[in-house]
C-alpha cells in the first residue's frame, strides 16, 4: 500500500464477481447518479413537469456534463489513467474543474430563479466537492460511495424515509469498490458517512 492509503496495482482475481463489480461501478458511477439525481429532484420540485425537466438537464451540463468532459478529454491526452481517476494524485484537478463548474451553475440557476430544492442539491454538491479536494490531497476517499449515500439521503428527504429500504445497495457499491482493489473498506466507509451527513446537513437544511 502506498501513501494515502492507495493500493498497489495488482492483478485482481478474474470471475463472475469481478464482471458484476465492474457492472456496479459504472452504473453506479457518480456522473450517472448525479445526473438522474438533479432530474428527478428538479422534475419533482417544479409545478409543471416541462420546466423541472429543462431545470434538471441545465443543472447536469454544469454538475457533470462539464466536469466529465474534461475527465474523458484527459484519459484521451494521457493525463488521466481512466474515467473513474484511480490514482489520487490525479484527482485535485478534475475535482477542482467540477467545483468552478458547479459553483458556476449554481450562480447561473439562483439568477434564473431555479427551483429552491434544486439550488439546495447543488449546494450540498458544491460542499461535497470542497470536502473531496481536501481530503484526496492526503487520502483517497471513494467518491463512489459517497455519492451513493447521499443520492439516497436526498431521496429519502424528498419522497420519504421509505426509501432507505434501499440502504443495503450502498454496501454492494462499496464492495464493488474494494473488489475492483481500487479502495480500501475504511475509504469506502469515510465516503459513506461524509456523503451521507453532507446530504442530510446541507440539503436537509435548504431545500
Amino acid at each position: 500500500m502506498g501513501g494515502g492509503g492507495e493500493l498497489r496495482p495488482v492483478t485482481t482475481r478474474p470471475g463472475p464477481g469481478l464482471r458484476v463489480a465492474r457492472l456496479v461501478t459504472e452504473v453506479t458511477a457518480p456522473a450517472v447518479l448525479v445526473s438522474l439525481l438533479m432530474v428527478t429532484v428538479s422534475w419533482h420540485s417544479a409545478p409543471v413537469a416541462a420546466h423541472g425537466l429543462a431545470w434538471g438537464l441545465l443543472a447536469t451540463i454544469f454538475v457533470t456534463g462539464i466536469p466529465f468532459a474534461y475527465i474523458v478529454g484527459g484519459v484521451r491526452r494521457g493525463r488521466l489513467t481512466d474515467h473513474h481517476v484511480g490514482r489520487r494524485e490525479q484527482r485535485r484537478l478534475p475535482l477542482l474543474v467540477g467545483l468552478g463548474s458547479v459553483a458556476a451553475g449554481l450562480a447561473l440557476l439562483a439568477v434564473l430563479g431555479a427551483p429552491r430544492p434544486l439550488l439546495a442539491l447543488a449546494v450540498a454538491g458544491l460542499v461535497g466537492l470542497v470536502v473531496a479536494v481536501s481530503v484526496s490531497h492526503w487520502w483517497k476517499m471513494s467518491i463512489h460511495s459517497a455519492v451513493a449515500a447521499g443520492t439516497l439521503v436526498i431521496l429519502a428527504l424528498t419522497f420519504g424515509a421509505r426509501l432507505l429500504v434501499a440502504l443495503p445497495l450502498l454496501a454492494v457499491v462499496g464492495w464493488s469498490r474494494v473488489r475492483l482493489r481500487d479502495h480500501t473498506v475504511p475509504q469506502v466507509l469515510a465516503g459513506g458517512v461524509l456523503g451521507a451527513l453532507i446530504a442530510g446537513v446541507v440539503f436537509g437544511l435548504l431545500r
